[in-house]
C-alpha cells in the first residue's frame, strides 16, 4: 500500500470520461439511475423515454451535480421518433460512443399462453425487441461514423429461462439476447461492442409498491435472499461500458444474486 500522499490524493480516472452516452428508457428506475451513473463516471447524457416531465427531472438531477445532460423525448417503437433521437444527439454533440437500450414495457398481466390476446403480445415484442433493433440500427451507424463504440442492452433473467404466464415478455427477452448475439458478431471487427445484461428482482417503482409480505417469495428465489438494486445494474453497465471490458462483446451478463445459477 502506497504511503506517499501525493499519489493516494490522486483522483481516480473515471470510466467514462469525455464519453456521449445515450440511455433510453431513461425516465425512472434503472433507466434513471444509470444515467446518473453515467454522468457521475465522467459521460454526457442523452436521455431518452417518452414521459418529457420525468425526463427533465432526470436531467435536473444530473445538472444539479455538475453533470450535462440532454433531454430528447422518444418512442421507441416508432422508427422515426429513434432516428431523430440520433440526430439530434448528433447535432448537440457530434457523435455517439456509448448507448444503454433499457426501455421496455408491453405485454400483459400472467396469462396463461392461449389466453393471451394478440395485441398484448405483439406490444411486448413491438418495445422490448423491435425497439432494442431500432435503437442499435441508428445507434451503430452513428458509431460506425464515429469509429467504434459500446452498446449495452436490456434483457432479463426472464431472457434466459422460461416464466409461466408472461410468453410476450419472455419471448421479446430471449430475442435481445439472439439479437444481440448477431449483432455483436456482426460489428466486432468494427470496433463495436454489444453486450447484453439479464437482472433479476430489482428494487425499481413496481416492487417497491408490493406490501413486504408479497416480497417475501421474491426474496426467497434469490439465493442471496435480496432484492437487487437499480444503482447495481447501472454500475454493471457503466463497466460494460467502458474501456476496461474492451476484450468483451456478445456477453450475457446475469446480474441477479445467483438466481440463475439454481436454488440455495
Amino acid at each position: 500500500m502506497s504511503t506517499n500522499p501525493t499519489e493516494s490524493s490522486q483522483p481516480r480516472q473515471r470510466l467514462l470520461e469525455g464519453k456521449i452516452a445515450l440511455i433510453t428508457g431513461a425516465s425512472r428506475g434503472i433507466g434513471a439511475a444509470t444515467a446518473q451513473h453515467f454522468a457521475h463516471e465522467g459521460a454526457t447524457v442523452v436521455l431518452a423515454a417518452r414521459d418529457e416531465q420525468a425526463l427533465e427531472a432526470v436531467a435536473k438531477s444530473i445538472t444539479a451535480t455538475g453533470g450535462q445532460a440532454l433531454v430528447v423525448p422518444t418512442d421507441v417503437g416508432d422508427p422515426a421518433s429513434v432516428e431523430n433521437l440520433i440526430k439530434q444527439t448528433i447535432a448537440a454533440y457530434g457523435r455517439l460512443d456509448v448507448a444503454f437500450n433499457n426501455a421496455a414495457g408491453g405485454g400483459n398481466r400472467p396469462t396463461p399462453l392461449a389466453d393471451i390476446s394478440v395485441g398484448d403480445f405483439d406490444s411486448a415484442i413491438q418495445i422490448n425487441l423491435r425497439g432494442i433493433f431500432l435503437a442499435m440500427k441508428y445507434e451503430i451507424s452513428a458509431m460506425l461514423a464515429n469509429g467504434g463504440g459500446a452498446i449495452v442492452n436490456m434483457s432479463s433473467t426472464a431472457g434466459v429461462q422460461g416464466v409461466p404466464g408472461i410468453a410476450g415478455y419472455v419471448a421479446s427477452k430471449h430475442g435481445v439476447i439472439g439479437l444481440t448475439k448477431t449483432a455483436a458478431l456482426d460489428y466486432a471487427q468494427k470496433n463495436i461492442r454489444i453486450n447484453v445484461v439479464a437482472p433479476g428482482p430489482v428494487l425499481t417503482d413496481r416492487l417497491k409498491a408490493l406490501p413486504e409480505q408479497a416480497r417475501e417469495p421474491i426474496l426467497r428465489a434469490v439465493p442471496m435472499r435480496r432484492i437487487g438494486l437499480p444503482e447495481e445494474i447501472a454500475a454493471t453497465v457503466a463497466w460494460l461500458c467502458s474501456d476496461q471490458a474492451s476484450y468483451i462483446t456478445g456477453a450475457t451478463v446475469p446480474i441477479d444474486g445467483g438466481r440463475l445459477v439454481g436454488y440455495a
